[in-house]
């Protein structure tokens, strides 16, 4: 069965509402020490998408400031009631691409991971499928991603690029 877009979403006590309107360029299974941390649980489940395809319907989510493995921080976006994390904007893309998290979407069951990443620091007690490609650290787009996310992504290049460049500008 197709999944059906938009794709809502929300926190647990229901002030913050979202909804992605189309497919997500990538769902990854992270499964580095830093996610591991940050969910208090095994992994975490992100759906990349870009920033202009997720819209807020209701609430207006708390942004917080974390570190993350790379040294360049994280933006989570966190209900301000309930403190459930939605999604975070990393340090390489900031605000233009949104790692949602797939566990805050009504229906999780619709964005399996398209790949493991990470898997040289996964719990040894998680056991993986092997028709999903897993890495065990990062991994290149070309042998992961559909055709359609990569023309996405070639679109969001220069916005990116340009995104960069207003940091060592500023």
């Amino acid at each position: 069965m197709p999944t059906q877009y938009p794709m809502a979403g929300g926190c647990d006590c229901g002030f913050i509402r979202y909804q992605l309107h189309c497919q997500p360029l990538v769902v990854h299974c992270c499964h580095c020490t830093w996610c591991q941390r940050e969910t208090g649980s095994a992994f975490a489940l992100n759906a990349m998408i870009e920033s202009d395809q997720v819209e807020l319907l209701s609430g207006e989510p708390m942004i917080v400031a974390t570190p993350s493995a790379s040294g360049q921080g994280q933006q989570i976006a966190r209900c301000p009631k309930c403190q459930v994390a939605l999604w975070s904007h990393y340090a390489g893309s900031g605000p233009l691409t949104t790692f949602v998290r797939v566990g805050t979407l009504d229906n999780p069951q619709m964005l399996p991971p398209d790949v493991h990443i990470f898997t040289s620091t996964k719990q040894p007690w998680v056991l993986l499928p092997e028709s999903v490609p897993t890495f065990a650290e990062y991994y290149d787009r070309q042998q992961v991603w559909r055709d359609d996310s990569l023309k996405r992504a070639e679109i969001l290049r220069p916005k990116i690029k340009a995104y960069r460049q207003s940091l060592n500008n500023a």
